[in-house]
């Protein structure tokens, strides 16, 4: 009885669909435009996981980094936490004692600053800069477009940089830009060659890799921060797995800086899987926002099925009477009803799937992102488009199968 009574309501529905198509559009308008909205999202979440991975992997997997002190959010420099304070700042040494332990291929101690770049009038936004050496893209990633990077006699603090393309395109446009002198915070730099950062979508605006220079061309030109900006880092020969390069790289540091057994690290260091970590709970909480506001969507969907569908048990009043006179149980009007509700938002769900479809298709395209729109969030949409006509058609099935059939047969 209830398969027979899910396939009429499907049929009654649908019907429905048919001979009113405005009003059932846009009652399903809602659905339709909640459940593209979070496929969307999916695509644009998981597309960006995705990239920062294969970015990491790409640069250097089993790379990581030592800080004087690791915060999700920066800290003030002006106004450091005593556990900060008391932490030494990182220098040359702490990078040569890392660089001394055999299963180290690389250690080297970087700056992150905050620039614009002028060229002949023409300025930049503001970019960060690394001040790095010859080994920076074994660590980061990126391509060598033109030139080269600084000779180990450039080191010593040359005014040499190496400029991101984009940021070539912005200054010189088609002109030739090596050789070139730029101002770089004032300071004038020669151009030496042109690198292609590894895309990455997730980059804040103003916050895009613009050049690098030697480090110590940064250390004497420029202020930084020496706890949010400066860092080491490091990378093991490829036989080495990052815990054991990274405990071996902590042993050296507290050997540097004579800690006794049982003191606490005066640094702290980050490994891949740890801003992968922190970049899935921001792309979850960006994920989770989204939802919320393509639920507002669904919702307005669900209170227009809830309207239709009361309006619908208004119009078949006499024929709801006349199924109860001929032996139809409250249970089956309320089941027949929950079908139709359901069958609404279904199909509504599935337009969105397709709608949710095209538009991951369109931000793959325009965001170059490497990955599609999940499997798992056309599921999940579907699923919660048929809850939606279950839980808001509810109410309108349960007058339904209230209605006493004799006042039913004489409503007119």
């Amino acid at each position: 009885m209830i398969l027979r009574n899910v396939d009429e309501g499907i049929w009654i529905a649908l019907d429905s669909l048919r001979t009113n198509k405005l009003r059932s559009g846009l009652t399903i308008l809602g659905v339709v435009i909640g459940v593209a909205t979070v496929m969307a999202m999916a695509s644009i979440v998981e597309g960006i996981r995705r990239q920062i991975f294969n970015a990491m992997e790409t640069a250097g997997p089993n790379a990581f980094y030592v800080m004087r002190f690791f915060s999700q959010t920066p800290l003030n420099p002006d106004n450091l936490p005593y556990e900060v304070r008391i932490r030494p700042i990182l220098t040359e040494a702490d990078a040569a004692a890392v660089r001394q332990v055999p299963q180290i291929q690389y250690a080297g101690i970087w700056v992150q600053l905050f620039q614009r770049i002028e060229y002949m009038g023409v300025s930049t936004q503001l970019l960060t800069v690394y001040g790095a050496d010859q080994h920076y893209m074994d660590i980061l990633g990126g391509t060598l477009l033109r030139g080269r990077f600084f000779a180990p006699s450039e080191l010593t603090g040359d005014p040499v940089v190496v400029l991101e393309e984009e940021t070539v395109e912005r200054l010189f446009g088609r002109m030739d830009p090596m050789g070139k002198r730029v101002r770089l915070g004032g300071v004038a730099l020669t151009v030496i060659g042109i690198y292609q950062r590894p895309s990455n979508i997730f980059e804040p605006p103003g916050q895009q890799i613009g050049a690098i220079l030697p480090f110590q061309t940064a250390r004497r030109n420029y202020r930084y921060d020496e706890t949010n900006g400066l860092f080491l880092s490091v990378k093991g020969w490829p036989s080495v797995t990052v815990p054991v390069a990274k405990d071996l790289a902590i042993q050296a540091l507290r050997k540097e800086r004579r800690l006794r057994p049982g003191v606490p690290n005066t640094f702290d260091v980050i490994t891949q899987d740890q801003i992968l970590d922190t970049v899935s709970s921001l792309t979850t909480a960006f994920f989770g926002v989204m939802v919320a506001l393509s639920s507002v969507a669904l919702l307005v969907g669900g209170i227009g099925v809830m309207a239709i569908m009361m309006v619908s048990v208004t119009d078949r009043t006499q024929e709801i009477g006349l199924r109860k006179a001929l032996g139809a149980t409250p249970r089956e009007i309320l089941w027949q009803f929950l079908v139709e509700a359901a069958t609404l938002t279904l199909v509504g769900g599935l337009l969105g799937i397709v709608v949710g479809l095209g538009v991951g298709q369109v931000l793959k395209v325009v965001l170059d992102l490497r990955s599609g729109v999940p499997i798992w969030s056309a599921v999940v949409a579907t699923g919660v488009s048929v809850l939606i006509g279950l839980g808001f058609g509810l109410l309108p099935a349960n007058r339904a199968a209230r209605m006493d059939p004799v006042e039913a047969l004489r409503h007119e």
